[in-house]
């Protein structure tokens, strides 16, 4: 992708992980604890999963996780923020490939996603990286009160 340059997570994004999420979460809905727990402690992520961040020309304008899931071989594609000024530009695209051409070194087998229905070009975008909605039998109890979509995909 011409332009978008994602990377790996590291020291001094902090703030940019943090802001492009509370950014996108309190335009729909409200920070839950959780969200708090996650964002404001990125080194746990990191500890045992990843953070993607997309730069384009030098500026953070995305930003997207994969997170230890208790569940055996499975990692949660978490907090995906793109600045709205590159809403549209691929930049979640981009994130998503990347996360999910790292998730098997990480040792996964699965990759899950919680979202909600309001969030319709993500879960989009989800879909055409072939993940596939949970029939509520086999959705795990939630964090977080937005939740009211549930996909996974292999890999």
């Amino acid at each position: 992708m011409g332009g978008v340059l994602v990377r790996a997570y590291r020291d001094g994004d902090e703030e940019a992980f943090k802001a492009l999420n509370i950014e996108w979460i309190e335009s729909y809905f409200r920070v839950e604890p959780k969200d708090l727990e996650a964002l404001d402690h990125p080194e746990l992520i990191v500890a045992d999963g990843a953070i993607a961040m997309a730069e384009v020309g030098g500026a953070i304008v995305g930003t997207c996780a994969l997170v230890k899931r208790p569940e055996p071989a499975t990692w949660e594609i978490a907090k995906m923020g793109v600045s709205p000024a590159h809403h549209g530009a691929g930049i979640g695209s981009a994130l998503l490939a990347y996360l999910i051409d790292l998730a098997p070194s990480l040792g996964a087998r699965r990759l899950y996603i919680e979202t909600n229905s309001v969030l319709t070009p993500a879960i989009r975008l989800y879909e055409k990286f072939g993940f596939r909605h949970l029939p509520r039998s086999e959705r795990p109890v939630s964090p977080y009160e937005r939740a009211n979509v549930y996909m996974e995909r292999s890999i």
